[in-house]
């Protein structure tokens, strides 16, 4: 059996690929959830990795559960529903945990569709690119349960709140062009050039002092729900991190030299 999850590095960037194509990507299984939570702790841990790229492999980023499993499973939960909570913390609810817990950069290549769950770790990443045939759908209600994994806190941060509930009451697909209108995504290419999309914008982000990007993550990321004068304290205390580094003094000196810098991560 294949590895659920493919873990590439090519010098700074990393591309974290779901590996499961004939099923559709999904991501609710205990392989791909250990895949995916191993994939985003070992970015994190790894002081050269500057960038990640995650992406699907085959037709679709992520189909988001298993409705097959799902199915199986039902009456099983009917009847134990104190059951559930159980599964989800120990299961999917694992997944937004991770990336709420790493600083570094990563990009969604969106290559098909992202339905359900699929749709929340796309938003549970930093930036996202679609390609032409991406599909957006937070799309839970169709099956008749609730964003179990953190969408109902992701979306409304991604799109505002009046999208997201439009989303989330009605189930409805975005293609490519409506996910770019109301910023699900910053960017549509071509299917074909997708990746090499990624891989340019996260070399742009790789080429930066990474102690600062990641640092810079992390306010950015605890500015979603922290007050303005707790952040102030945390920039300033980052800030003086910040101003300690090698790469602080080479930015400068490259600055005011006119020469390209030259970042090693000190």
């Amino acid at each position: 059996m294949s590895d659920p999850v493919l873990y590439e590095q090519d010098g700074a960037i990393v591309t974290i690929t779901l590996n499961q194509p004939e099923l559709r990507n999904p991501v609710s299984e205990k392989s791909m959830v250990d895949g995916i939570v191993a994939a985003i702790e070992r970015i994190n841990a790894d002081r050269s990795v500057r960038a990640a790229i995650l992406t699907g492999a085959g037709s679709a980023f992520s189909s988001g559960g298993n409705l097959k499993k799902m199915q199986e499973a039902a009456e099983t939960r009917a009847k134990a529903p104190a059951l559930t909570p159980h599964y989800y913390t120990l299961g999917i609810q694992r997944i937004p945990l991770a990336f709420e817990k790493n600083d570094v950069p990563i990009i969604a290549a969106v290559n098909g569709p992202a339905i359900g769950a699929g749709l929340d770790m796309a938003c549970m990443c930093d930036l996202r690119i679609a390609g032409e045939s991406a599909r957006f759908a937070e799309s839970f209600v169709k099956v008749g349960i609730i964003p179990g994994d953190g969408g109902a806190w992701l979306l409304p941060r991604v799109v505002g709140y009046s999208k997201a509930c439009e989303m989330v009451f009605t189930g409805d697909m975005l293609n490519a062009a409506e996910a770019l209108a109301c910023g699900l995504v910053s960017r549509v290419v071509p299917d074909a050039e997708l990746l090499p999309a990624a891989r340019a914008l996260a070399a742009r982000i790789a080429a930066n002092p990474p102690h600062a990007v990641r640092m810079a993550k992390r306010l950015v990321m605890e500015g979603r729900h922290v007050r303005l004068d707790t952040l102030l304290q945390m920039s300033a205390a980052m800030q003086s991190l910040a101003h300690a580094t090698a790469d602080h003094r080479e930015a400068v000196d490259a600055f005011l030299n006119k020469r390209a810098p030259l970042f090693t991560g000190e």
